[in-house]
């Protein structure tokens, strides 16, 4: 049986970058995709942007990675020429009685460490962008966007150059946990099994069924999945906005938002459904239900422009009406099978966060090699970023 030291499961932004991280800290990294392209799952129906890190519970790993992949992705987009902009965003209280609901995200931000909100009246909201009409503001000027497939490109090429191997068309249907590492069952047109040292589960969607797939003491651990499923609506022409602008947020999700690509382009979305499986319709009926939304902040809106984009579906390991759940990355020190990692529930602001996760799992990876290194069973945990 081919022996490998370390399988990374799915190529999209997350699995990339842990890719690289292991690649980097010199480890042997083989990576498996099981699509026949790089990034075509939810990496590919994200909005692209950069998240400054205002809105999740200090002290998560959703609020600690967020912040320190921001500026980790900053750096990289400029160092390695990932196209970007710090274009900054824009959070509305539509009405005066969303002012308690504006506060409160500025507090969790700033116990989040992001110390550059500012908050605008109407007054100053209206100096800034003429079009809006709400009643306050804070402006995020860490927010920004990204060609999120450029940096995916990049990401591959340092994994690669560390000696990194991207395999392709290659679904991973199953595997064990043994003595010693993991067996992987990779299915496709040649099927085989190979043996890791290491296996870190970043497939996104599909991380959870993997979860259980992979069979071992931590099948048991495997949390619910749940889709929720958000639609984008294009807009044709300009928007006259030059900032992203957010509602309070909803249940789900940031509620209905503009953001803008790097050529410009406004784009409306993602609203929140809960589907039973992955699906990606759009039902141009939609777009009442989203005008409707926009105009609480921008009344001028001409809804006959808006067009049908496309669907994404974040990975939830919670339902509808239940608290939003935290990233999980389960390795031995959570679930007690040396040799495994899970990433489960990895949604927004997984893209921002992507380089903090992908060092967080180099840091589980290393630290339990290290362990197994001496004879130890068990692994200790890793350093936090």
């Amino acid at each position: 049986m081919e022996q490998v030291d370390v399988v990374v499961i799915g190529a999209g932004v997350v699995g990339l970058a842990c890719a690289k991280a292991l690649a980097e800290a010199g480890r042997e990294v083989l990576i498996i995709e099981r699509e026949d392209r790089i990034g075509s799952g939810i990496s590919a129906r994200s909005s692209e942007v950069i998240h400054a890190g205002l809105y999740y519970p200090p002290g998560s790993l959703k609020a600690r990675l967020c912040v320190a992949g921001r500026e980790m992705l900053y750096a990289y987009c400029a160092r390695r020429g990932v196209a970007h902009v710090r274009c900054g965003k824009l959070v509305v209280a539509a009405r005066a009685a969303q002012a308690d609901a504006l506060e409160a995200i500025a507090a969790r931000a700033r116990a989040n460490g992001v110390g550059d909100l500012r908050r605008l009246d109407g007054r100053a909201l209206a100096a800034l962008e003429p079009a809006l009409e709400a009643h306050a503001a804070l402006l995020s000027p860490s927010t920004g966007i990204i060609d999120s497939h450029g940096l995916m490109l990049a990401l591959l090429a340092d994994a690669e150059r560390h000696g990194a191997v991207l395999v392709l068309r290659s679904p991973v249907t199953g595997g064990v946990a043994e003595d010693g590492g993991v067996v992987v069952e990779v299915g496709g047109t040649a099927p085989m099994e190979l043996r890791a040292r290491w296996v870190v589960n970043a497939a996104g969607l599909e991380a959870v069924g993997l979860g259980r797939a992979i069979r071992s003491a931590a099948s048991a651990q495997a949390p619910r999945a749940c889709y929720a499923r958000g639609v984008y609506f294009g807009y044709a022409g300009k928007a006259p906005f030059s900032h992203l602008v957010y509602p309070i947020p909803e249940p789900g999700g940031l509620g209905v938002h503009l953001t803008l690509d790097l050529a410009g382009q406004a784009r409306f979305g993602p609203d929140v459904e809960w589907v039973d499986s992955p699906d990606y319709h759009v039902d141009p009926a939609r777009a009442e239900r989203f005008a409707s939304a926009i105009r609480d902040w921008w009344p001028a809106l001409d809804a006959a422009r808006l067009q049908p984009a496309y669907a994404g579906v974040r990975p939830k390991i919670v339902g509808p009406g239940e608290a939003d759940a935290d990233f999980r990355i389960d390795g031995p020190v959570q679930h007690g099978v040396a040799g495994l990692v899970h990433l489960y529930g990895i949604e927004s602001p997984g893209l921002t966060s992507a380089l903090a996760i992908g060092a967080h799992v180099a840091g589980m990876v290393i630290s339990g090699a290290s362990l197994q290194a001496e004879g130890s069973a068990s692994a200790s945990t890793p350093p936090m970023l």
